[in-house]
């Protein structure tokens, strides 16, 4: 490249580009990548890149064939090769192939949820229901009724009528107050107290908000709530049975705790494999069951192929919330996020460059109505405009390209106005001026040449920001439209399948990668063109 390269000035530039190692190797690693996105048809596309049916080739990457021309069905649609490729009709001749891309998905056709494989397995999961029970008691805490303290005190509920409660659990005393409050008819807020049985469990007893009556209540009612659910749980046995396609246990349960599964009737124990056998086939409801005398929610757990799904094989990058292949999408966005960079870049350069090369040229009322004129256009909303025109004329690329490149040229404006204002009294323009030059020549010759630092050293960075702002327009949905494959679209979808991590990783990492390495290019561009480097004072 150097030899190519005949001006001296530019050489030394190059040298110094070369010598910030990073920029260089970014560079070629951001040209390789886009370079690779110029040619996603072939390596993602779910249409083949040949096809020998009957004797004949067929290229559908290049030329588009109806599905007759396969199938003989009479329809003129585009076909699903990949069905095709299955279907009797093009299988019988073992003449006829297909050859497929190295991905052979395409950033618009949906998966078949059929073609991808999910694990076999339910399970059984015990979850145990909180425990509440209740308590009616008089003034000297006799209880009158009670309902579920069996959980609490360890004897039946039918055998608790006419006991003392202070016989088996020891009453707070702030309890004893408020129940004394509310026994003479006098208002009680709410209260809750915890207690601590002898053999290390733990539950809270509560009274709620009490308003005088007409007269005296015979009884007031204390209610128990468990306060170490997770702890009880985890101490009274395995409360996950995983069933392979037989039915068949497939996990043993753990730390030699007892196994709820074993403690099941037989009838029960039926009944649960019934609804874990209708799980294969669609969701069911959750059960409830009883194993001494707790009380368990069986919750069936079985992978299902919802869409967005996570990466699986042939899927690595995992699948968006319409089946689409993710990796496809990614590799196609990246054609779509570089190209519209630099078309927006390039041809934000050329307004910026004219409006400010005619400013800084001629200056006087030129410059000053100019100015006004940018200043007055820069104040208008960007973003509603885009709104109007995409409810006028509908989502486009090239819509977006154009109102984009509208507002996106005054940055650079200011730029070289200020450099053709610096150029302008050099004496090599006064000189072109005697020799009878042209404006146009003179500053499209003379002045535009000298003054197109600052254009070669922002081209990165706005090239960065050009990639930002698309993918930031279409994760607010004013960017190009569906189904376009964007990373902005993708992080859309992310926001919306906070639990698709996939979705969150792979685009995010992909516009990272990107941007990262165009500001490393940036900064070798701009430590090229540094005058500093080549007027220091030996």
């Amino acid at each position: 490249m150097k030899t190519l390269i005949k001006n001296p000035m530019a050489q030394k530039r190059l040298l110094r580009f070369k010598a910030l190692r990073r920029a260089y190797v970014s560079f070629w690693v951001l040209f390789i990548l886009y370079a690779l996105s110029l040619g996603s048809e072939i390596i993602c596309n779910s249409s083949p890149l040949y096809v020998r049916f009957e004797g004949r080739s067929y290229f559908p990457i290049f030329q588009f064939y109806p599905e007759d021309v396969f199938t003989g069905s009479g329809r003129q649609t585009r076909p699903d090769y990949h069905r095709v490729d299955r279907s009797a009709a093009f299988s019988r001749n073992d003449g006829n192939y297909m050859i497929f891309p190295p991905f052979p998905y395409g950033p618009f056709r949906s998966v078949d949820p059929d073609s991808i494989t999910v694990s076999d397995v339910v399970s059984l999961v015990f979850e145990p229901m909180p425990q509440v029970g209740t308590v009616n008691i008089t003034s000297d805490f006799i209880i009158r009724r009670a309902y579920r303290l069996d959980a609490f005190t360890g004897f039946p509920d039918r055998d608790a009528k006419g006991r003392d409660l202070s016989e088996w659990v020891a009453i707070p005393q702030e309890i004893r107050a408020a129940v004394a409050e509310r026994f003479s008819n006098r208002p009680a807020a709410a209260i809750a107290r915890s207690i601590t049985m002898p053999d290390g469990r733990r539950f809270t007893v509560s009274l709620s908000t009490y308003e005088p009556r007409g007269k005296q209540p015979k009884s007031i009612r204390l209610t128990f709530r468990s306060m170490d659910e997770k702890k009880r749980a985890s101490s009274a046995g395995t409360y996950r049975v995983d069933l392979d396609r037989q039915l068949k246990r497939t996990r043993n349960h753990e730390n030699g705790q007892p196994d709820l599964w074993l403690e099941l009737s037989e009838a029960k124990r039926a009944e649960l494999l019934d609804m874990a056998a209708n799980r294969r086939y669609g969701p069911v409801d959750n059960a409830v069951t009883r194993i001494g005398k707790r009380r368990y929610t069986v919750e069936f757990q079985k992978q299902d192929v919802r869409f967005p799904f996570p990466p699986v094989k042939g899927h690595p990058l995992g699948i968006d919330r319409a089946g689409r292949d993710v990796l496809a999408r990614i590799l196609y966005g990246m054609r779509t996020s570089m190209t519209f960079g630099l078309l927006l870049v390039v041809g934000s350069m050329v307004l910026g460059i004219a409006a400010g090369a005619l400013q800084g040229y001629y200056g006087g009322r030129v410059d000053i109505t100019g100015q006004r004129l940018i200043e007055i256009w820069s104040a208008l909303p960007f973003l509603y405009i885009m709104i109007l025109m995409g409810s006028i004329y509908g989502r486009s690329f090239g819509l977006l390209l154009i109102c984009y490149g509208l507002f996106n040229w005054i940055g650079i404006s200011y730029y070289i106005r200020a450099e053709f204002l610096r150029l302008r009294r050099q004496p090599f323009v006064e000189a072109a001026r005697c020799m009878g030059v042209g404006p146009f020549k003179i500053i499209f010759k003379h002045i535009l040449p000298n003054g197109m630092i600052p254009v070669i050293t922002f081209f990165p960075f706005s090239l960065v920001g050009a990639i930002g702002s698309l993918a930031a327009l279409d994760y607010l949905g004013f960017g190009l439209p569906p189904p376009t494959p964007s990373w902005g679209e993708l992080l859309f979808q992310a926001q919306q399948y906070r639990w698709a991590w996939w979705l969150i990783l792979y685009p995010s990492l992909a516009l990272f990668v990107v941007m990262l390495l165009g500001v490393f290019v940036g900064e070798g561009v701009r430590n090229a063109y540094d005058p500093k480097q080549f007027t220091r004072l030996e």
